[in-house]
């Protein structure tokens, strides 16, 4: 099964998988969205759009469409 960033639910973790996508800006790939770096949901906004990201120690609020361009491999704890 395919996940994506915007799959994930407050609090879960996962490593991205691939953000190769070109509607990915480029500042989000030069923010950490890149392959092997861990990404964890801290909030959603209202009607859950923007997403409140931690990627690899940086925090970033991205729009739920731009987060189900990038794919996951979801993190168990």
């Amino acid at each position: 099964m395919r996940f994506t960033i915007a799959d994930l639910k407050k609090g879960e973790k996962g490593v991205i998988t691939d953000s190769s996508s070109e509607d990915i800006p480029l500042k989000l790939l030069e923010m950490g969205c890149l392959p092997g770096n861990e990404v964890c949901l801290l909030q959603l906004a209202p009607f859950s759009d923007p997403m409140y990201l931690n990627v690899n120690d940086s925090f970033l609020a991205i729009r739920k469409e731009t987060a189900s361009l990038i794919v996951i491999e979801k993190i168990d704890e």
